[in-house]
């Protein structure tokens, strides 16, 4: 396989990703598109599933959105829900004109905050052939609630600071992105220093803070309402030690998708992008993604 520089439009500016060109003779292939959580950017973990999917015949994008990552954006560190879903709906344009690959086998893959984009925009898409929604964010409240109440108290603190003094000053009060159980962090909890970290390790342009503002949209988003109006199947990969996206309200997701198969892992939140975890869940997700794009 082969992995290419690329760039896409999205309102006004660029997201740059990487494309993946599965080895073989040439034909209408299949194409995931890929995208990260909170915070994070594709050098990020990505690459090892992405690989995997392209070995096993398919075409992958993987892109950053905007404000992150080598994607266009000033201020930096920007989180924007509403942006950022567009960038998804730019990047299954982008992926829609690519030669060599069918449009309407087209699926989605998104991770932690992104399993929440794709729930909240495949629904708008009738030629979405499947969906991976991998730790997916899909309750804010179940989140902040799972944050505990002393870090949910310090992050709501600096978000109020923030939204008031960072707009008079026009300088975003910063927090961080990680943090212990008790931490002024947006993710919290006992294995998320080190999870997080090693992710954070893999990427020379990741930053650790982002505006506490966006604690707000956070806590108060809900994708997983969008998962009765799934039409398409839906693979829900899950970790039932999950600290920062709990296993319950995603299963209550899953519960009211038609076509939902669900897939459980006995690990953490940042477990599932190495090792042993990983393995299987990238096994689990090339044989979903191989069965339902399947011509």
């Amino acid at each position: 396989m082969e992995r290419v520089e690329v760039g896409f439009p999205s309102g006004g500016q660029k997201c740059a990703g990487w494309l993946y060109l599965p080895a073989g003779p040439p034909k209408p292939r299949p194409i995931v598109v890929m995208g990260h959580g909170l915070g994070a950017n594709r050098e990020m973990g990505l690459d090892r599933f992405a690989r995997r999917f392209a070995a096993a015949g398919m075409g992958v994008l993987v892109f950053d959105y905007r404000h992150f990552g080598n994607s266009d954006g000033d201020p930096r560190q920007v989180v924007n829900l509403a942006r950022q879903r567009e960038d998804w709906t730019a990047a299954i344009a982008y992926a829609r004109t690519l030669r060599g690959f069918d449009a309407t086998r087209i699926a989605l893959w998104g991770t932690s905050l992104a399993g929440g984009h794709v729930l909240a925009v495949a629904p708008d898409d009738a030629y979405i052939a499947a969906v991976v929604a991998q730790v997916p964010y899909v309750s804010g409240f179940s989140s902040a609630w799972a944050k505990g109440p002393i870090s949910l108290l310090k992050v709501t603190t600096t978000a109020i600071t923030d939204v008031v003094f960072g707009t008079i000053f026009r300088k975003p009060v910063q927090i961080r992105l990680s943090g212990g159980k008790r931490a002024n962090a947006m993710l919290t909890g006992p294995d998320v220093p080190a999870g997080f970290g090693r992710l954070a390790e893999e990427s020379p342009s990741y930053r650790p803070k982002i505006p506490a503002r966006t604690a707000f949209p956070l806590l108060f988003g809900r994708p997983g309402r969008y998962a009765k109006e799934l039409k398409m199947p839906v693979l829900y990969a899950l970790c039932d030690k999950d600290s920062i996206t709990p296993v319950k309200p995603a299963l209550r997701a899953a519960a009211k998708t038609k076509h939902a198969v669900v897939k459980r892992y006995p690990a953490g939140h940042f477990d599932i992008y190495f090792d042993d975890v990983f393995e299987q869940a990238v096994y689990d997700q090339t044989e979903f993604l191989t069965s339902v794009l399947r011509p």
